[in-house]
């Protein structure tokens, strides 16, 4: 391998000014530059050298230092960095409030707007807002990572409404994405300013809702279903702090003034490369335009700016048309509505749905059809800065207006310096990818959009990854016109998206139906013609070859009938053909709808004779939560830049199996602001180090194995400069074989980390006993941990006895100290690592993280300054790896009445290039392959796979839920083999009994399994809704329901005896207050929360008076990493512990002094030289499996609980939605029900994404195509159940763990799986209609795609297989 790079005097640490970086640009230093001013919290602001190329996310937060505004994506998809916007229109002489992202917002946009964060509505210094307060009091926050961004959200819904229907307070959240709560705890917060409820309608007549007070108090004093030990009041909505609207910032006057007053004028900003230009009118405009022909009109920078991000596109002048009158015009004419082209989508919808309630009906149909997908374009946040002008003119393919604009001859008006002309916006406008017929000079001015007439009907489609914020996959605009009081086709448009490089045209299909008949025989024929005429080839990108083309014929099918149902009310006479289209068929045409999820929380109260004030069984408030919603909570990227910083920026592979040839950095190190690049030649230790699990490289030496494998990284004086020059940095690669990337190439290959084997019983005797016996496999994808907060560290060398301090966002302090102690050559007890909090982890931060810090630990080694190093989403996603796929094969052996007797089963998992955690998660999904179930006889196998993908690792629940889908992935089999209900196949193979074993030959009491299985389907109504599920399925052909119950068993503890251990330190001061550290990280699972709750109930002083400090190991050294549930039972235990020995210390001043207080007793201690010091340790069981004997104890003990789900899904479309989902969890004696039960509902969430929609997608080269949350979709508000009822087991206790708790932080990921299982109930249900009446696969995730290729039907049949041997778009690995 060679290196390349500059002469010594350009690897030298010199920091270059930047007066020398413009030249280095060769823009003039006399340019006119304005002053740009705007107001940020009530604050003016005066930017004299504002940079077109800054957005307001790095300028609030490394600028103005106001950082509770977060980096979530950088592409304006998860909502992180919501901020509110608002601007004086002077016209109208009013305020317009409207939330933006803030990554996407370019600093010189804001000419004359102010901006309002979440520091400038409320702080703990001096006031908290009720936004602020009502979600966190309502448990709406765990990592707070996104809540600030959801307070912005809710903040600027207030402002325009302040007291908003529940349909507004849904639109406003769907640009925002959580990872953490599952979001139904956050909507519970935000309902309380909603005007509306709505009613459970379970009560009956003359009965209260009980649902209802859930939702206007959160909570519900009443017990419920007879149970007079339960509770669910949560929080207290009469205690919140009513919205005064007179206490909000006000708009600042001078702007008002400057909008007013001043003439407007031409504006110029400009930075290191870019020229941004505001014109003044539309003459300024056109003329900058004919100067600039190649400059883009940026109006909300919605596309433009993910472009220059991610796709490198670069504009070295940009025009914003802001106070282009013309452009925002809105008017009504007699033929329609002109809009013009640089109205938000925001305000168009909003013009729209006031015209649909003031216009007839017959001349609103494309106003409707507009408004149908705007209402789910995009997030608020988007819409309020997309336009409209924006969407058209960026030519994408997958655009949900322009196919409706198309189909329905919408008039585009073009003006130049020279000419203005008027075109129809059709099949001629779209001429490539990106591109129109618009010449360079030309700009869009406006968009007419006609009124519709009598018989002309207008429809529009789509289907997304996610119903809500998610480019479609395939969308459609249709119009018919019919000849007068006729079914007779007078004219005939329909445009499909996502089925081409441009918006296509289906022209010829269209034609030939002219003057056809509205009836059966056109649909047939249209099918056919739409299949010969979109025409996709097998490697399209975007892949789905197959769904795609049945989407088009399907869209087509609904509008079919959608036009047929128009046409009977519109003939108003009798048709001949009415009677054709059966009742039961004309659900195709209705949407499914999806409610904000609304539920029950059921929880066991704490004791009559509790002592007052003593928290340990209360929902108390997670401790942070108040700093969260206020922005005050600091993260590891919020801490201020130290003297000197330096960023450092990674240099990953672009190759998934190559030899590296040649480095060359020679023109990176040139870039301004350059200072080195860090290789393998600057380890001063090792390079291989002992990772968690396995030896591991910290940088690649000679071969990559995949793409994203870290080779070096390049430190420079700022994150854009390190990133461009990370980008420049030139790698030569050779080729090698094999390219393993899936696991049927492992098995192939036979490229095996290792294998595992677990037997019970004679698997070969009992085949020959049972009754029959089926084969079987089922593929479980891979899941993105996507924690809110991405991978990031700060190291500061000390610059004394080589000491380091490491600040890190990590999972295992104590691992991190020890992989960078190891790369840089020094003892343990040199390097420090500081955790105050974490912004979501979920697994990924146990390993990777390590190596990161390792990585910025050379950095900061070799130039002497601090480094900081934080992963864009696109890297992080790329490096970090996730869940591990798994594919199950397996041989059943059963009897008729649905006993199961033995079972065989291989299974692999893909691990990546590296060992990582993959044998454990083997060994886990093998030790809970039984999920619950007693199987007599079996014989489990594993392989953990290696393949050229980077290392899969450590996720939440750890290997149990792919076991789980696997295992009732053979349920399901058998119950239909045998004819019966898959719930009663899982009932008759339930465990029974105090003493049930193990695979690995362990007693176990499964008692409150039952309990948990009788209780769920009680509470669930199971058996009724059943039956209404099979009658909904009679009574409809293209919707189908299914609903489905599953058992949960997960285990709990670390299977290395070593980690099961942990320590503390209590500190008390003279003043009575204690300081408190433990070995644990918080990242949102509410671990300080029960700590604190351990502590003041030990030390029976109030959680106020104790102070938990950041981890850190140096106070509490070689701790075990914080996962696997299992946290609060190790360091709680420490922290009880430490409690007993001070008070054991305090014992004779308490004896002497028995009235006294807290502070008497400790001051007294002081005097009498007594330490107030003391360390808590706790010294878990041992765990371990003895895999050769199969024999062994892998688990503390059990989490059991049962979860139903029921859900509705669109046969035509493989939409579904979510409609009710009850879990049960056995939880113990809760320590904190509130922290316990959105651990639960979270949780479930992850798991309901992992089967359901989560799909990660690699190319046949190995490269990660789902690198953000553009194309990688977790759930939003939009897709958790309408109905989420949780309930802790009541009774439950647990002597392996503290006050006899359990930890249930996994454990409801598993309760995804039976939404996996209602979706394969309701496609069952669809394939019965065709005859199929046999087992089938539905592998995870159970996309759209999945569902509707699995409901086979005559659209299905018509679309030809792609052919094996072509090469596709994407794998499945």
């Amino acid at each position: 391998m060679t290196l390349h790079f500059a002469p010594e005097q350009g690897t030298t640490r010199e920091f270059r000014s930047l007066k020398d970086q413009r030249k280095s640009f060769g823009m003039s230093q006399h340019s006119i530059m304005d002053e740009l001013v705007f107001f940020v919290n009530g604050r003016k602001v005066r930017e004299q050298n504002a940079d077109p190329e800054t957005m307001l996310l790095p300028y609030l937060r490394r600028t103005l230092r106001l950082t509770g505004t977060k980096y979530g994506c950088g592409g304006g998809g998860c909502g992180a960095c919501t901020v509110m916007i608002s601007k004086y229109n002077a016209l109208e002489k009013k305020i317009i409030h409207f939330s933006v992202n803030a990554c996407l917002t370019p600093l010189c946009m804001l000419y004359g707007a102010a901006v309002t964060t979440v520091e400038g509505i409320g702080s703990t210094r001096t006031r908290i807002h009720p936004v602020q307060e009502r979600i966190a009091k309502a448990h709406g926050s765990q990592c707070g990572f996104c809540t600030p961004g959801m307070v912005m959200s809710m903040y600027t819904l207030l402002r325009n409404n302040p007291t908003p229907s529940t349909a507004q307070l849904q639109q406003s959240l769907a640009g925002n994405l959580c990872r953490c709560t599952g979001y139904r705890p956050i909507v519970d917060a935000f309902r309380t300013f909603c005007t509306a409820s709505i009613c459970c309608q379970q009560g009956g007549p003359g009965t209260s809702c009980l649902l209802g007070k859930a939702e206007q108090d959160g909570s519900s004093t009443e017990t419920m279903d007879g149970d007079q030990d339960v509770c669910s009041q949560l929080f207290k909505a009469d205690d919140f702090l009513p919205l005064d609207d007179t206490q909000e910032l006000i708009f600042p006057p001078e702007l008002m003034l400057m909008e007013e007053k001043l003439e407007k004028r031409t504006l110029v900003f400009r930075g290191e490369r870019v020229m941004w230009i505001v014109p003044a009118n539309l003459v300024e405009l056109l003329e900058m335009k004919s100067q600039y022909p190649k400059a883009p009109l940026l109006v909300g920078n919605t596309n433009i700016g993910p472009n220059m991000k991610f796709k490198g596109a670069f504009h070295p002048v940009m025009i914003h048309p802001a106070n282009v009158s013309e452009l925002n015009s809105v008017q009504f004419t007699d033929e329609g509505l002109r809009l013009g082209a640089a109205c938000s989508l925001s305000h168009m919808k909003d013009v729209l749905v006031k015209a649909i309630a003031e216009i007839a009906t017959e001349k609103t149909e494309i106003f409707q059809a507009l408004v149908k997908q705007l209402c789910v374009l995009g997030g608020e946040q988007i819409r309020n800065m997309a336009s409209l002008g924006g969407n058209i003119v960026s030519g994408s393919p997958t655009s949900d207006l322009n196919p409706i604009l198309a189909a329905t001859n919408c008039i585009l008006e073009l003006v130049s310096r020279e000419r203005r002309r008027v075109i129809h916006l059709d099949e001629n406008f779209f001429v490539g990818f990106g591109k129109t017929a618009l010449m360079p000079e030309e700009v869009l001015l406006s968009i007419l959009i006609p009124y519709s007439r009598k018989w002309q009907l207008v429809s529009a489609f789509r289907q997304a990854s996610r119903r809500e914020n998610a480019f479609s996959i395939v969308n459609s605009g249709m119009q018919v016109v019919f000849k007068d009081e006729t079914r007779v086709i007078a004219e005939l448009r329909m445009f499909f998206g996502g089925v081409g490089p441009t918006t296509v045209c289906a022209k010829r299909c269209c034609k030939e139906l002219i003057n056809r008949s509205w009836d059966e025989d056109l649909l047939s024929q249209a099918c056919e013609l739409l299949l010969e005429e979109i025409s996709l080839p097998n490697s399209a990108p975007g892949g789905s070859v197959e769904f795609r083309r049945t989407l088009t014929i399907s869209f087509f099918y609904k509008f079919y009938l959608q036009v047929w149902q128009r046409l009977q009310q519109l003939l108003s006479k009798e048709d001949l053909f009415a009677a054709d289209i059966p009742e039961r068929h004309r659900s195709a045409t209705s949407p499914l709808l999806v409610e904000l999820p609304r539920g029950l929380q059921k929880f066991q109260p704490v004791s009559w004779d509790q002592l007052q004030g003593d928290p340990v069984g209360q929902p108390v408030a997670h401790l942070s939560a108040i700093k969260h919603t206020t922005g005050e909570a600091i993260y590891c990227d919020d801490i201020p830049s130290q003297e000197g910083e330096l960023f450092l920026a990674l240099v990953t592979s672009s190759r998934a199996h190559a030899k590296i040839v040649s480095i060359d950095a020679v023109e990176a190190l040139k870039l301004p602001g350059v200072v080195d690049i860090i290789t393998v030649q600057d380890v001063p230790g090792k390079n291989k180090v002992n990772m968690p699990f396995d030896m591991e490289e910290i940088f690649c030496m000679s071969e990559v194995t995949c793409v994203g494998h870290i080779i070096c990284g390049i430190v420079a004086n700022n994150q854009v400069c390190a990133k461009m020059a990370a980008a420049a940095v030139k790698i030569i690669y050779e080729d090698l074989e094999p390219l393993i990337l899936t696991l049927e190439d492992a098995i192939q290959h036979k490229s095996f980390f290792g294998r595992r084997k677990l037997e019970n019983g004679n698997v070969d005797a009992a085949f020959e006993k049972v009754d029959q016996q089926l084969e079987g496999q089922i593929h479980i994808g891979g899941q993105e941990h996507f924690y809110m907060e991405t991978h990031n560290v700060l190291v500061i060398p000390k610059g004394e006895d080589g000491e380091i301090e490491i600040i890190c966002s990590i999972q295992h302090p104590k691992n991190a100290q020890t992989v960078v102690a190891d790369v840089l050559g020094i003892p343990f007890n040199r390097v420090t690592v500081r955790v105050k909090r974490i912004g979501g982890a979920f697994g990924g931060k146990v390993a990777k993280a390590s190596k990161i810090a390792a990585i910025a630990a050379v950095a900061a080694h070799k130039t002497g300054c601090s480094v900081r190093c934080v992963l864009e989403r696109g890297e992080d996603m790329l490096i970090s790896g996730g869940r591990h796929p798994f594919l199950g094969r397996y041989k059943v052996g059963y009897m008729t009445d649905g006993r199961i007797i033995a079972v065989e089963l291989t299974c692999y998992c893909n691990g990546g290039n590296d060992l990582d955690a993959t044998l454990e998660i083997l060994e886990q999904a093998l030790l809970n392959m039984d999920s619950g179930y007693y199987i007599p006889h079996l014989h489990l196998t594993g392989f953990a796979c290696k393949t050229n993908l980077p290392s899969n690792t450590a996720f939440r629940a750890f290997g149990q839920p792919q076991a789980i889908a696997i295992t009732e992935s053979w349920i399901t089999d058998v119950a239909s083999k045998c004819n019966l209900s898959a719930e009663k196949v899982r009932e008759i193979n339930l465990y029974r009994g105090k003493e049930s074993c193990t695979l690995c030959k362990t007693i176990f009491d499964s008692r409150n399994q039952l309990r948990c299985w009788n209780e769920c389907l009680e509470s669930a109504s199971y058996h009724n809704r059943k039956i209404a599920v099979e009658e909904f399925n009679k009574l409809n052909r293209w919707k189908k329901r299914g609903i489905s119950v599953v058992p949960l068993k997960k285990t709990v503890g670390f299977s290395i005896p070593c980690l099961n251990q942990a320590g503390a330190l209590l500190q008390v001061y003279v003043d009575g207050s204690v300081l408190l550290t433990h070995g644990g990280t918080e990242m949102g699972q509410g671990l300080h929360t029960k700590i604190l709750q351990i502590a003041s109930h030990e030390l029976k002083i109030p959680m106020s008076a104790i102070h938990l400090n950041e981890t850190s190991t140096g106070t509490v050294p070689n701790t075990s990493p914080t996962a696997a549930s299992f946290s609060t039972d190790l360091n709680g235990m420490a922290v009880k512990a430490a409690c007993q020995t001070l008070l054991q210390r305090l014992e004779p001043f308490m004896h002497d002094n028995p009235k006294g207080t807290w502070k008497d007793w400790v001051k007294e201690a002081f005097m009498n030289k007594v330490s107030l010091s003391t360390t808590g340790f706790f010294k878990g069981e041992d765990l371990s499996v003895d895999w050769e004997k199969g024999e062994g104890n892998g688990a503390s003990y059990f989490i059991f609980g049962a979860s139903c789900s029921e859900v509705e899904i669109d046969c035509l479309t493989g939409d579904h939605k979510n409609i009710r989902t009850d879990i049960i969890i056995d939880a113990g004696s809760s320590i904190n029900p509130a922290v316990d039960i959105g651990q639960i509902e979270g949780a479930f969430s992850q798991g309901l994404g992992l089967f359901t929609m989560e799909e990660l997608k690699y190319s046949p080269k190995g490269v990660l195509y789902t690198r953000g949350p553009s194309q990688y979709k977790i759930p939003a508000v939009c897709d958790i159940p309408e109905q989420l009822n949780v309930s802790l087991l009541s009774g439950s206790k647990n002597p392996k763990a503290i006050y006899s708790s359990k930890g249930v932080g996994e454990s409801a990921v598993l309760a995804g799986c039976s939404v996996l299982y209602a979706i394969k109930d309701a496609i069952t249900a669809a394939r019965r209609e065709t005859g199929l009446t046999g087992n089938f696969t539905l592998n995870s995730p159970s996309t759209p795609e999945q569902i509707r290729m699995a409901c086979v039907d005559q659209f299905t049949k018509m679309v030809p297989v792609s052919a094996p041997e072509s090469t596709p778009w994407a794998i499945n690995v």
